[in-house]
C-alpha cells in the first residue's frame, strides 16, 4: 500500500484516534483543529481554584482506547491512568428517596429487591439478555464501520439478526422484564449516553445496562481531557502535526475528488481528507460549494440530531455528602420528559437533571473543602436560525430550584464561581448539528437505528468521523469511527492498489 498524504478536518477524539491509525499505518498526516485546544467536546474550563471537564465525564469501554494505542506500538497504561467509580451513580427521584446504580451485583439486587422482589428474580436474566446485545454488537457494530442493514447483513447470521429484537425498542425490552417505575427510569435512562430516547431507540441498546454495570465506568486521574491529552502525546512521538486556531474555509475539489483544503489564502493538498466536522454542517460549510452539497443535505436529513445540553459549571464553596461523584435527579414522569424532547421538541418541564462532581474522586479538581459541579440538563437540538439565549436565566433558575428541593440547600449561596454553556456555543464552538452532544440520534423508525455513511457518496476520497456516523456518539464509539475510518481507507487502497 502505498504512503498516502492525508488531512484531517478537526481535532475532536474521532480525529485524534484516525489520526492515530493512519499514521501507523504508514501515512503522512496533519490534524487541522480550529479552536484554541484539540479535544472537541471533551475540553476543559477552569476558575478559582476548580477545574472542570466540559464534555464527556465517564469512560466505558477502556478496550476502545486500548486497541487504539496497541495500534501504534502503544501502552495505554503509559499514558492514562483510569480509575473505577463506585457506586457508578446515584439516582435521586423526586419524592426523597435514592437508587445507587452498582457494579456490586449482590448488593444490587439487594438494592432491587427491597423495592420489587419479582424485579429482584428478573434482574440476572435481563442482565443476561443486555450481555448478549452487547456480545452480538462486538461481531458487528464495535468491529467495523456499517452504513447500513446491508452491511449488518454480512456480519451476522439470521438467528443472530433476529436475536437483537429488531421489532422492539428499548424501553418495550426493559418492560418485559422490569415491572418497578423507577427501575424502569434507571435502566432507561442510560440510553441518554448517546443522546437518544429509549421509546425511538432499537432493543439492541439495551446493552448499555450491561456496558456500565458489567464492564464499568471509569474517571481518567486527572481529569477526562486527559484522554485527548494522551492521543496528542502519542500524535507528536508518531510526528503528526496538530494545527490549532486553524480553521478549514474549504474543501478543494479536483477532478471529481476532495484535493485538500483551503485555509484563508493557504491551499493544502492531500491525497485523502477526513472530516471529524459532523457530515450535515460540513455539506453545509466546507462543501458548500459543491453542486451536490444540497441534494446531500436533503437526503441526509433522517440522520436528525441528538438532544443538546444546557451546562452549567459551578465551582461550590461548600460539600454535599449526599452527592455522589456521578448524580441524576429524575423527572417526575420519564415518559412525558422523552415525549417533550423528543417529539414535542422543546425543554421539559421537569427535567431530569446530571451532576458531575469529579472532585468526589479526585482532590485535585476544586480546592479542599469545595466541589466542582458539572450540571448538565439535556434540552432539544436548535432549529435552523434559532437560539437557546431567552432560557440562559429561566433554566437556570428551574434547574437551581430543583436542586435545591432534592438537597442541595442553600445552593445558589455556595456558588462562588460560574460559567454556562449553552446549545448555541456547542452549535458555534464544534461546529455540532443544532448543538447536538452526541451527533445522530439513534431511532428504529426514522434511520433503522445507523448513523451517517462514513464514506462519502459525493467524493471518494473523503470521509466521515465522529458522533454522526457509525458506532455513534461517547468516548468509546466515537474514537471507534476514527479507527474505522482507518481500516475503509486502507481496504479501498488496496483495491486501488489491485487495479
Amino acid at each position: 500500500m502505498k504512503t498516502k498524504k492525508i488531512i484531517v478536518i478537526g481535532g475532536g477524539l474521532a480525529g485524534l484516534s484516525a489520526a492515530i491509525r493512519l499514521r501507523a499505518d504508514g501515512h503522512e498526516v496533519i490534524v487541522l483543529e480550529k479552536n484554541e485546544r484539540a479535544g472537541g467536546k471533551l475540553n476543559i474550563r477552569q476558575g478559582k481554584g476548580y477545574r472542570f471537564d466540559t464534555g464527556p465525564s465517564i469512560l466505558t469501554m477502556p478496550w476502545v482506547l486500548d486497541q487504539l494505542f496497541q495500534a501504534a506500538g502503544r501502552r495505554l497504561k503509559d499514558y492514562l491512568k483510569l480509575i473505577r467509580v463506585e457506586p457508578q451513580w446515584r439516582a435521586l427521584y423526586p419524592d426523597g428517596s435514592h437508587i445507587d446504580l452498582l457494579g456490586d451485583l449482590p448488593a444490587m439486587l439487594e438494592q432491587i429487591g427491597e423495592l420489587s422482589p419479582r424485579d429482584r428474580r428478573q434482574f440476572i436474566p435481563y442482565l443476561n439478555y443486555c450481555r448478549k446485545q452487547y456480545e452480538l454488537s462486538t461481531k458487528s457494530f464495535y468491529a467495523r464501520s456499517l452504513s447500513g442493514l446491508s452491511d449488518l447483513r454480512q456480519q451476522h447470521s439470521l438467528r443472530e439478526l433476529l436475536a437483537m429484537d429488531p421489532l422492539k425498542t428499548m424501553a418495550q425490552t426493559t418492560e418485559q422484564y422490569i415491572e418497578h417505575p423507577k427501575l424502569r427510569q434507571l435502566f432507561n435512562f442510560l440510553i441518554m449516553y448517546v443522546g437518544s430516547s429509549p421509546y425511538a431507540a432499537p432493543a439492541v441498546l439495551s446493552q448499555l445496562i450491561y456496558v456500565q454495570m458489567g464492564l464499568g465506568i471509569y474517571y481518567v486521574d486527572g481529569g477526562m481531557y486527559n484522554i485527548a491529552r494522551a492521543m496528542l502525546r502519542l500524535l507528536d512521538e508518531l510526528g503528526v502535526e496538530v494545527r490549532t486556531s486553524c480553521q478549514v474555509d474549504e474543501v478543494l475539489v479536483e477532478n471529481g475528488r476532495a484535493a485538500g483544503v483551503r485555509i484563508g489564502d493557504e491551499r493544502l493538498q492531500a491525497d485523502i481528507v477526513v472530516s471529524n466536522l459532523e457530515a450535515i454542517p460540513a455539506h453545509q460549510t466546507i462543501l458548500s460549494g459543491h453542486s451536490q452539497s444540497s441534494r446531500m443535505v436533503k437526503r441526509l436529513s433522517k440522520f436528525e440530531p441528538t438532544v443538546s445540553g444546557h451546562v452549567m459549571l459551578l465551582g461550590v464553596d461548600r460539600t454535599y455528602d449526599h452527592m455522589k461523584h456521578h448524580n441524576f435527579l429524575f423527572a417526575e414522569n420519564a415518559a412525558l420528559e422523552f415525549e417533550e424532547l423528543f417529539v414535542k421538541k422543546r425543554p421539559a418541564a421537569d427535567p431530569t437533571i446530571y451532576v458531575g462532581i469529579s472532585s468526589k474522586t479526585d482532590a485535585s479538581q476544586a480546592p479542599e473543602g469545595k466541589e466542582n459541579w458539572f450540571v448538565l440538563t439535556h434540552v432539544p437540538p436548535l432549529a435552523p436560525g434559532e437560539s437557546w439565549e431567552r432560557w440562559r436565566v429561566p433554566y437556570r433558575d428551574l434547574v437551581l430550584d430543583k436542586l435545591e428541593r432534592l438537597g442541595a440547600t442553600g445552593l445558589r449561596e455556595h456558588i462562588e464561581w460560574e460559567h454556562t454553556f449553552l446549545p448555541d456555543d456547542l452549535r458555534t464552538l464544534y461546529g455540532a448539528n443544532g448543538g447536538s452532544i452526541y451527533g445522530t440520534v439513534t431511532d428504529r423508525k426514522l434511520n433503522g437505528g445507523f448513523k451517517i455513511p462514513q464514506r462519502s457518496p459525493m467524493l471518494d476520497n473523503l470521509y466521515f468521523v465522529g458522533g454522526s456516523t457509525h458506532p455513534g456518539g461517547g468516548v468509546p464509539m466515537v474514537t471507534l469511527s476514527g479507527q474505522f475510518a482507518a481500516d475503509l481507507i486502507r481496504e479501498d487502497l488496496a483495491k486501488s492498489d489491485v487495479i
